[in-house]
This record gives C-alpha cells, structure tokens and sequence, in this order.
C-alpha cells in the first residue's frame, strides 16, 4: 500500500541511536550542556519516569527512555563530530562527564576525546582536521606500529 508518509520521520536519518538507562531525565540534561542537544520531545510515565525522549545534536536524532522490566540497561557508545572537540570535550567534563581520553591528534586526520556519562555510554568526539586517503592512513598506521 503507498501513501504520501515518508518511511520515517523528518530529521531523522535511517539509524537512530536509542539508549536505555536509568536517571533517563538526568541523562536528557547531560546532553543539553555537554552537547548543546535540543529536546523534541519527552514523555512522562506516571511514576515519572520517562517512557521515550528524543534529543537533536547536531543533525542527529537519539532517542532514549527509562530502563523497564522489557527494556534492560544497555550502555553504549556514541560518535559524534563537532567542529571544535577541545571546545566541546570542555563543555562535556563541565556537564559531569568523566573523562577517558584527553583530545589528541590522531593518524587517521581526527582530533578526538571521549567521556562516559553517568549512565555508563560511551561517548567519543571529534574534529575532522586533515582529508587522507587511505593509502596515507595506511602508512601511517603501518609506521606506528614499528
């Protein structure tokens, strides 16, 4: 059957991250001023826990929601590309996020850090600094591990 609906929502790419933590509502904070995330959307079980969220960072969607008895805790691990990773991995540890690796210049032409939040993800940041083709990855990563 077609009709005019698009096979998913507008903004919405076709993999959408979706976390399920506890301390959802906490979690929804955490990537308003660690990654400047705009809420779309939240919705309230009534023990106030949240039932499904769904954030915007950057061009991206995530969406996530409170542990129940169906959906377990699951952490994960998120990248995210953001035109300033010093700027952002500084706002991200200033939000509560405990730091795993500092930014650092990396061979394949990435500047990156990354940070767990409170719920357990992993999140890994970066800045696109030089264009390499992959034979240049290639060598440097052979030269590496000489």
């Amino acid at each position: 059957m077609k009709n005019n609906v698009d096979y998913k929502p507008e903004g919405f790419h076709t993999v959408t991250p979706y976390l399920c933590v506890k301390n959802a509502a906490e979690l929804l904070e955490f990537v308003k001023r660690a990654f400047g995330a705009e809420e779309l959307g939240r919705h309230p079980r009534p023990d106030g826990s949240i039932a499904h969220a769904c954030v915007k960072i950057g061009d991206s969607m995530v969406e996530l929601g409170d542990v129940t008895g169906q959906t377990p805790e699951m952490a994960c691990a998120l990248h995210i590309y953001v035109p300033d990773v010093d700027a952002v991995y500084q706002q991200a540890v200033k939000a509560g996020g405990t730091v795993l690796q500092k930014p650092t210049d990396q061979f394949y032409g990435e500047r990156s850090a990354s940070l767990k939040d409170l719920c357990g993800n992993h999140w890994y940041i970066a800045t696109q600094i030089e264009i390499l083709t992959k034979e240049e990855i290639d060598a440097r990563s052979a030269k590496m591990a000489h």
